[in-house]
């Protein structure tokens, strides 16, 4: 599927992604080879943001109990986006790529302060701008924030990476008849319960503001160039 190519893009990365072949933490092979795909998209003249997750490490609904509240469990998760981000910050700055980490949770010492006008700033600069922390509230799924922080920004697409191709009309590691769908609309994505690929308050927030949503795997050489050109190599969701 061909689309108008997009200047502004927001890519949502998962910890679990990040982690790659271990169960926890990063990656070093994935990162870099995220640092490489993402160089060539700066390097076409396209602005992006990143936002990535946490699942590598806290899973903020998963630990929550036995005397663990669910805001603190939620609280770190965000710090556990915060490190990934700090990570992907400087493993990018190594392969040449001018990064920013901008955090919604107080922390001067590692992150500048998010605000929309600093973000703006290093956008139209061209340097890559990672937003960690999620937007610092608890119930808040960093998907949720990716969506939250496109609009603010106006990106112009918001890119789901995944583990797999696309969407599928049921589990692809499950099913082997499993198929792939390529265009979706919101209302089918929301309202289909075996469409678990992005929580359905970010999904319910793009479809309220009418911004595309492409989910795809970035861990394919030149896949996240493609879809900033337009050539949409996983599924469409708008």
């Amino acid at each position: 599927m061909k689309v108008k190519p997009f200047k502004r893009i927001l890519i949502k990365i998962s910890g679990e992604q990040l982690a790659g072949e271990y169960e926890f933490g990063v990656d070093p092979k994935i990162a870099n080879f995220l640092a490489q795909e993402i160089k060539k998209v700066v390097n076409a003249g396209h602005q992006l943001i990143v936002v990535v997750g946490g699942g590598n490490m806290v899973r903020g609904a998963e630990i929550a109990g036995n005397g663990i509240k669910r805001v603190t469990a939620d609280q770190m998760g965000m710090l556990s986006g915060l490190i990934n981000s700090m990570c992907l910050t400087d493993i990018f700055e190594s392969k040449g790529i001018q990064t920013r980490c901008l955090s919604n949770i107080y922390a001067e010492q590692v992150a500048e302060s998010f605000s929309f006008r600093r973000a703006e700033k290093h956008l139209e600069a061209g340097r890559v701008v990672i937003v960690a922390g999620g937007i610092a509230r608890p119930y808040f799924t960093h998907d949720t924030a990716a969506v939250s922080f496109a609009l603010e920004l106006e990106a112009e697409v918001v890119l789901k990476a995944t583990k797999v191709d696309g969407v599928y009309d049921q589990d692809p590691h499950k099913y082997a008849d499993a198929k792939k769908i390529e265009h979706i609309t919101f209302d089918e994505a929301v309202s289909n319960r075996q469409i678990k690929v992005m929580d359905k308050a970010a999904l319910g927030l793009a479809l309220e503001q009418k911004v595309p949503i492409v989910v795809f795997n970035p861990i394919k050489e030149d896949n996240i160039l493609k879809v900033a050109e337009g050539n949409i190599v996983g599924t469409l969701i708008n």
